[in-house]
């Protein structure tokens, strides 16, 4: 049985918010509900006695236990699966420097001489491009490469014991052993002190990435205590900032762990700070900013963020965030020469609730891996998009806000008490525009998003709540609710206003095989946009170009294919239902919608784009599309009567 299949249910499990049932997870995971119910059995054998997983009628969710199940691996004489036995094998190797006796190693784990040489192969394949190498000698097998390959495999190794790229001291002990990086209680204090240390020296620390630092800290420890330390032969002296980082570093090791590093360990994890988890404060002038970032980088951001904005129509032309995503790229080309990339645990939620956001960033990774040469994962798309985001966040459009009048028959100042009540607690959910003091106010005449009354309306409306003279908990909460619902109305009613333009017949290609692959979905589909004459085939292979970029699936069942640039005769959607699901990237869809759009309509790209994304996020809605949409008037129908509410 998977135990990678396993740990991916329980973590969809512990992103849920609510109940999930076994056909929903079977779904997403691409096996049958009898597999699930069996993987929601082993996963509650982890935590004997505990409660990891909950049963119940509607489903599944995680119990108190969930968390301490999913950092629960087995021990190397329990290895059984290829995968776990890979992990011990490696770990094996990079401890050993003569290497290990394969026929040992078999026995260890309790499997043929047969086995376990296919697991060697399986070793041969993780080291593809790591710069190192399995050696065979008669019955032993050893690893030839530099220190710093065999750190960054080990760095490999612990990443994928971690789920979504969290920072997990346990993985990190697993995978150097439970005796070899000093007590754990010291990591934590270690941090502190690291972060403290850090803002003396007057950084601005970014706790998304100080987690893969410690991985590093700790893999640093153990290898200098094993008498593996770093050679300290460097091109160029290191900077003032890289010394005084350095040494900070030097201190807390002596101080939590017991180490003392030397000149090439240090100036290797002040780089690491550097480059990954410290920015400047906030306070700091754009002059200083700018003198420590390279000419070329700066010039590279300007370019791409310009094209970014004419792109996509949005506002990202603001000095102090270029300048910083500018540094933020410097510091992302050191990590790209040295291979040495920084984990997002962010980067699976960016792309499910923002893909707008997410689509600018990759637009601009785009742009920077063809002028600065440096081509980047999800995960460092991600620390783009959060940039990008911020940005967007701070100029985000005025009238968004739903508007709302206050209905408050007068009495001495209880309607202006009211108001005063209303903007306090709900100023960033409604915008009142108005205050209505009459006992028989012209209802028909209230022509705002929302009517929050305090006394009887004479109808009943959506978009009229009542409330309380003296506003309570309870009409907080209902007066969210219905801001919520206008501005979601909003959204699918754009949406909805694009369907039949966009959306024929001709392009619609119902069923895919179960083993259809990414490549040949998005052929097939572009091949009937291209026989409309709305692509040629460029486009088809630019949209693969940008699937290799970042996975187009936005959600656990949904994908988005598409070419950067936007040069379709006309925009057009085509579409593919898949039932089971498929795997696309590292996850499955069973909806691929493949977007062609056109210069003229820019506009529209961001609606339909972030809409279809949010529709086929919510997973009730997707399955009663994907039942029911056996074919196009029937998958057209269910859409519109999923965006209609």
């Amino acid at each position: 049985m998977s135990r990678a299949r396993q740990d991916r249910v329980l973590s969809l499990i512990l992103r849920r918010s609510e109940w999930v049932t076994a056909g929903e997870l079977a779904d997403i995971i691409g096996v049958t509900a009898r597999s699930i119910r069996s993987y929601v059995t082993a996963l509650n054998a982890r935590v004997p006695g505990g409660a990891v997983i909950e049963s119940g009628p509607l489903g599944y969710r995680p119990g108190a236990d969930a968390t301490g199940a999913l950092r629960a691996r087995a021990e190397p004489a329990d290895a059984d699966t290829p995968r776990d036995r890979v992990h011990h094998l490696v770990r094996a190797l990079l401890a050993t420097p003569d290497g290990i006796d394969v026929y040992e190693a078999a026995d260890g784990f309790h499997v043929s001489a047969a086995t376990l040489e296919a697991d060697l192969g399986r070793v041969r394949a993780l080291l593809g491009g790591s710069g190192i190498v399995l050696e065979r000698t008669a019955s032993r097998a050893r690893l030839r490469g530099t220190e710093m390959a065999q750190r960054r495999l080990l760095s490999t190794l612990v990443h994928e014991e971690t789920d979504e790229g969290a920072y997990d001291l346990e993985a990190v002990r697993r995978t150097l052993g439970e005796g070899s990086i000093g007590p754990a209680a010291a990591f934590g204090p270690f941090k502190a002190d690291l972060v403290t240390g850090l803002g003396e020296l007057g950084y601005f620390v970014n706790e998304f990435g100080i987690g893969d630092v410690m991985l590093h800290v700790a893999i640093t420890a153990d290898r200098v205590a094993h008498a593996r330390a770093l050679d300290a032969t460097l091109a160029t002296e290191p900077s003032d900032a890289q010394e005084q980082v350095g040494a900070l570093v030097d201190r807390l090791c002596e101080r939590h762990l017991g180490v003392r590093l030397g000149a090439g360990d240090r100036r290797h994890l002040a780089a690491l700070v550097l480059s990954r988890v410290v920015a400047p404060g906030a306070g700091e002038p754009a002059s200083v900013i700018r003198s420590r970032i390279e000419p070329d980088v700066e010039d590279a951001v300007r370019v791409v963020v310009r094209r970014a904005s004419e792109a996509f129509v949005v506002d990202l032309d603001d000095e102090d965030f270029i300048l910083r995503l500018a540094l933020h790229v410097q510091n992302l080309r050191l990590r790209a020469r040295e291979q040495a990339w920084s984990r997002n645990p962010l980067t699976r939620s960016l792309k499910a609730t923002h893909p707008m956001i997410f689509e600018i960033a990759v637009f601009v990774a785009d742009g920077l891996q063809g002028l600065l040469g440096m081509p980047l994962l999800d995960d460092e798309i991600a620390y783009i998009a959060m940039h990008v985001g911020g940005r967007l966040e701070r100029g985000r459009r005025a009238g968004a806000t739903p508007t709302a009048t206050i209905v408050c028959p007068g009495y001495y100042e209880l309607h202006e008490l009211l108001r005063s009540s209303v903007d306090r607690s709900l100023g960033q959910a409604v915008d009142v525009v108005g205050v209505e003091t009459r006992v028989d106010p012209d209802w028909q005449a209230l022509d705002t998003d929302l009517v929050l009354t305090t006394i009887d309306a004479p109808a009943v409306s959506d978009r009229i709540v009542r409330i309380q003279p003296f506003l309570t908990e309870a009409d907080i909460e209902r007066v969210q609710a219905a801001a919520g619902r206008v501005r979601r109305a909003r959204r699918l009613a754009r949406l909805r206003g694009e369907l039949g333009r966009y959306f024929s017949p001709d392009a619609f290609v119902g069923r895919l095989l179960q083993d259809a692959m990414p490549e040949d979905v998005i052929r097939r589909l572009g091949s009937h946009l291209v026989a409309q004459g709305v692509i040629d085939d460029d486009y088809v292979d630019r949209t693969l170009e940008r699937e290799r970029m970042s996975s187009t699936a936005f959600t656990d069942a949904f994908a988005v294919p598409h070419a950067l640039g936007m040069t379709a005769t006309r925009t057009a959607i085509a579409v593919a239902i898949a039932e089971p699901s498929i795997p696309w990237g590292e996850g499955r869809v069973q909806v691929v919608a493949m977007v062609a759009f056109s210069e003229s309509d820019r506009e529209a790209f961001q609606t339909v784009f972030e809409q279809l994304v949010e529709v086929f996020s919510e997973r009730d809605s997707l399955q009663r599309i994907v039942r029911r949409g056996t074919d196009f008037e029937s998958f057209l129908d269910e859409l519109v009567a999923v965006v209609d509410g």
